[in-house]
């Protein structure tokens, strides 16, 4: 019996494969070696992770406010037709929104990746799990204003580390509430029918 060609079509598929396992999933051929567990640690590890790298790309020339400056003014100019002076004030105001929203994620996704990580099944807020999600978030802001300041274009500020801190002390305290909220909610629910039975 003779052997057949491959049709182009077979070729397509083998190669739709090799480009998906590749370029999608990049711990494809790593999947027989991980565990379960470790699977999940990477999974909930990663967001944190990306926003790390976020963070640290904004730490360079990139996020100076000179570049910024240059790539908004035309918008805010052409939008509000903004002139250079009130420009200037509104660059700094969204500049230092940046560090809250910026510090805020990073330390609410830091609190889920370290309760992922040292789970609790009694309870979804764990003063542990905002106390290391804290620290690690001031850490990062010392460490990115730090990193400012051997930059000639940026300038690392103690005041933006204070900033950087309260915006993950926020975003604890805001974890505190929505998850004790939930909590309660679920107990209201729960008790009356226990009380029916």
């Amino acid at each position: 019996m003779p052997i057949l060609p491959q049709t182009s079509t077979s070729r397509v598929v083998n190669w739709r494969k090799i480009a998906i396992s590749l370029f999608l999933s990049p711990l494809h051929c790593y999947n027989r070696q991980l565990t379960p567990s470790t699977k999940r640690i990477l999974r909930v590890w990663l967001p944190s992770a990306v926003w790390l790298a976020v963070i640290a790309v904004e730490s360079t020339n990139l996020g100076s406010a000179e570049h910024t400056g240059r790539i908004l003014y035309p918008i805010f100019h052409f939008v509000f037709d903004m002139d250079p002076a009130r420009f200037a004030v509104w660059h700094g105001l969204l500049r230092k929104t940046g560090h809250i929203v910026g510090y805020f994620t990073l330390s609410v996704l830091l609190f889920r990746s370290w309760r992922a990580t040292f789970p609790r099944l009694s309870t979804r807020w764990c003063l542990q799990w905002a106390t290391v999600a804290l620290l690690n978030t001031c850490l990062v802001a010392m460490l990115d204003e730090w990193h400012q300041s051997f930059l000639p274009s940026r300038t690392g500020t103690f005041r933006d580390v204070i900033l950087d801190s309260s915006a993950g002390l926020l975003a604890q305290i805001v974890l505190f509430a929505i998850l004790r909220t939930q909590r309660s909610r679920i107990e209201k629910s729960v008790l009356p029918k226990i009380g029916v039975l």
